[in-house]
C-alpha cells in the first residue's frame, strides 16, 4: 500500500506540495481571512470587537483622509510604474547590446533592488533633507537656486520625491526581467528584418515589442502590486506627511490599526486594496493570453 502510494506520480506530487501548502495556509490564507473578518468588526487593540457589518467601509469610503490616500496610492502607482517601465525597458535594451564590461554592468544594476528598503529610504531622506540635501547644495553651488529646496515639506514635492525613490528602487527588477525576455528572441529575426530593409524602430515595433508582450504583462503586474502595496519606503521617508500628502492605503491602514488602535478600521482599509490588486492580476492573466498569438494562434 505504502509503496503504491510513493510510486503514484500524483500522490507523490501532492506530498511534495504539502509543505508549501501548509506555509501558504499559515502565513497567507489565515492572515488574509483574519484581516477580512476584522474589517467587519469594531475590534480595538486589547478589546474584542463585535460584528458591525459594512459600517467600517461606509465610514471610510466617505472619509476625506481615506479618499486622499486612495488618490495618493493610485497617483503613486501609475506614475511610478510608467517611469519604471520606460526606464527599465531602455536599460534592458542597452544591456542587451554588445557593450564593454557588459557582465559587470548587469551585476551592479541590481544594487538598488537588493539594498534593504529601509536603508534606501534613509539615504533618500538625507538626499532630500531641507538643510543638508546634496541636490540643493549642488544647485546652489551652480547658482541655479538661491535657497535649499524643502523636498519633503511641500505636498506635491513630497509626492514626486517619493515616486523618484520608488522608481530608483524598481528599475532594476523591470530591467533585468525584460533583459531575460530579450535574450529569448532569436537574432535571426533581426537579421531577416535588416535584410528586408527594416529600420531599428521598425524592428523594435514589429519584433521586440510583440515578442516581449507576455514578459511585460507579468513584470508590470508585479511592479504594480509592489508599488500599490508599498509601505516601508513611505513610512521611513515621510510617515505619510506632509499634511497626509504621501499617505498610501498601506501606511494609513497601519496607522489606524497599530498606533491608532482601531484594528477593525485598519483591516477594512487593507481589505479595500484587494479589488485593485485583483484588477492587476487579471491584467496579467489577459496579457498572458498573448502567448497564443505569439506562437501563431488566434489570440
Amino acid at each position: 500500500m505504502l509503496s503504491r502510494f510513493f510510486n503514484n506520480r500524483n500522490s507523490l506530487g501532492m506530498l511534495f506540495m504539502l509543505p508549501t501548502a501548509v506555509l501558504l495556509l499559515v502565513f497567507l490564507t489565515y492572515p488574509l481571512g483574519l484581516g477580512v473578518w476584522l474589517g467587519f468588526t469594531d475590534t480595538k487593540i486589547g478589546r474584542a470587537g463585535e460584528w458591525v457589518g459594512i459600517s467600517n467601509y461606509v465610514y471610510l469610503a466617505g472619509e476625506s483622509l481615506t479618499q486622499l490616500s486612495l488618490f495618493n496610492t493610485v497617483f503613486y502607482t501609475v506614475v511610478a510604474s510608467i517611469f519604471k517601465f520606460a526606464l527599465g525597458l531602455w536599460l534592458a535594451l542597452l544591456l542587451n547590446k554588445n557593450l564593454p564590461f557588459k557582465t559587470f554592468f548587469r551585476a551592479i544594476v541590481l544594487l538598488p533592488w537588493i539594498v534593504p528598503t529601509a536603508l534606501s529610504a534613509l539615504a533618500f531622506w538625507w538626499i532630500y533633507d531641507s538643510q543638508f540635501s546634496i541636490i540643493s547644495w549642488t544647485l546652489v553651488k551652480f547658482g541655479l537656486i538661491d535657497r535649499y529646496i524643502d523636498f519633503l515639506g511641500d505636498p506635491w514635492l513630497a509626492r514626486l520625491s517619493t515616486i523618484a525613490a520608488n522608481v530608483w528602487r524598481g528599475i532594476p527588477f523591470v530591467a533585468i526581467s525584460l533583459l531575460a525576455g530579450l535574450q529569448t528572441i532569436s537574432p535571426s529575426l533581426y537579421e531577416a528584418a535588416a535584410i528586408d530593409g527594416a529600420t531599428p524602430w521598425q524592428q523594435f515595433r514589429f519584433i521586440t515589442l510583440p515578442l516581449l508582450t507576455p514578459i511585460i504583462a507579468v513584470v508590470m503586474t508585479f511592479s504594480v502590486l509592489f508599488t500599490f502595496t508599498d509601505f516601508q519606503l513611505i513610512y521611513v521617508l515621510t510617515r505619510g506627511g506632509p499634511l497626509n500628502a504621501t499617505h498610501l492605503m498601506a501606511t494609513l491602514s497601519f496607522q489606524r490599526a497599530i498606533p491608532g488602535g482601531s484594528l477593525g478600521e485598519g483591516a477594512a482599509l487593507a481589505t479595500m486594496m484587494i479589488p485593485f490588486l485583483l484588477a492587476a492580476i487579471m491584467f496579467s492573466y489577459f496579457g498572458l493570453q498573448r502567448r497564443a498569438w505569439q506562437q501563431g494562434g488566434d489570440k
